[in-house]
């Protein structure tokens, strides 16, 4: 067969797959799905209330023609992003594809239907509950990033990694363990298929084809025929169980969000913790004023 009919049925075949998978392993979540998914974050990570890792992966492609820049990437080569949340179970839950390589994750991310939709609540997201253990105020269910993508009600980054106190080290490494889940998906859905271990030599709309067929694969895989899995017991640190009261309105709720998370694996079931933010006209929003604790 030529050269152009192999292309053709690949490209028809990829899109089989797609079209005939779509709806049955990667659709659009319900709030029982969510809460399935905060459950295995929590019993993997140790982590309450996070409903996926997000992360961008950048599938390399010959360099499109009359393209100047628009594919080349910080890391020097040319590439179209993957964009995807994962579960526990190394499973897509939401993809975004195609978009440039020259264009920063955070940036995808927010014009994509995935952080529309996270924004704008329209993905039944379950509404904001306690910490386990904890009789504190709700806290909202929320995504994990890594630093590159904007801290929001609905998307947990770490710290900044300069002058972090043993509480900021302890939230770090917890989100740390979160987000690996993301990388292993993507590491299993990089070796599964190997094409994606050097350029692709395709047009980038045929390269959206053949990536959207080997997202759909892995989750069929994981779903119907994965086995146990030898990292599915971690090490966990104790957890603590804490009464969190704001003691100043207004301030940014992204902030706010995130320091409702920082000291729940290390204060005693007895302590009921206020946080005071801006204490000392602090400008740094991250920056909480002073702890109590009584």
């Amino acid at each position: 067969m030529g050269t152009s009919t192999i292309a053709g049925v690949v490209r028809a075949t990829c899109s089989a797959i797609w079209m005939r998978l779509k709806a049955s392993v990667l659709p659009h979540p319900t709030r029982q799905q969510w809460l399935d998914i905060a459950q295995g974050f929590l019993e993997r990570a140790q982590f309450p209330n996070f409903i996926g890792a997000l992360d961008g992966k950048h599938i390399r492609v010959k360099k499109p023609p009359n393209s100047r820049s628009q594919y080349y990437n910080y890391k020097q080569f040319f590439s179209v992003v993957l964009l995807a949340l994962a579960d526990t179970n190394y499973r897509f839950i939401i993809v975004d594809i195609g978009s440039y390589g020259s264009t920063a994750d955070a940036r995808i991310f927010r014009a994509s239907r995935m952080g529309r939709w996270l924004q704008s609540n329209q993905l039944d997201v379950p509404q904001p509950a306690n910490l386990p253990g904890s009789t504190g105020p709700p806290v909202p269910y929320v995504v994990v990033g890594d630093e590159v993508f904007a801290l929001s009600s609905q998307l947990m980054r770490p710290f900044p990694r300069r002058g972090l106190d043993a509480m900021r080290r302890t939230f770090n490494y917890r989100l740390s363990r979160a987000r690996r889940f993301e990388e292993c998906a993507f590491g299993i859905f990089t070796h599964k298929w190997r094409v994606f271990l050097s350029p692709i030599q395709l047009a980038p709309q045929n390269v959206n084809v053949v990536i959207k067929a080997c997202v759909v694969l892995p989750n069929y895989v994981r779903t119907y025929e994965a086995t146990p899995d030898e990292d599915t017991h971690v090490e966990s640190l104790p957890s603590g169980s804490d009464t969190i009261q704001l003691g100043r309105s207004g301030l940014a709720e992204r902030v706010i969000c995130r320091l409702f998370f920082v000291p729940y694996w290390f204060l005693p079931f007895s302590l009921v913790v206020l946080f005071f933010l801006g204490g000392g006209g602090g400008s740094n929003l991250d920056e909480p004023g002073w702890l109590f604790f009584s």
